[in-house]
């Protein structure tokens, strides 16, 4: 399973080497191609674990002033 996660910077917003720093400190490893950054999650994880991690992310970037989509795919 991976999860994916697309970024939009604002001018108003920590810089985007910044916001790149803390997500990697989450595990993402930055990418090309239609998203920014990945995280590869080990044969174990389960969709409830793809939510709690979306909860992090989700506080992690609170205050940051960045847009974010993600995704979890198979």
């Amino acid at each position: 399973m991976k999860t994916y996660i697309k970024l939009v910077f604002h001018s108003e917003g920590e810089k985007p080497s910044e916001v790149v720093d803390v997500l990697y400190g989450l595990g993402f490893e930055p990418q090309k191609g239609d998203y920014d950054m990945v995280y590869r999650w080990n044969n174990d994880a389960t969709v409830s674990d793809a939510i709690w991690f979306a909860d992090k992310i989700h506080a992690t970037l609170k205050g940051m002033n960045v847009s974010y989509s993600i995704e979890t795919s198979e």
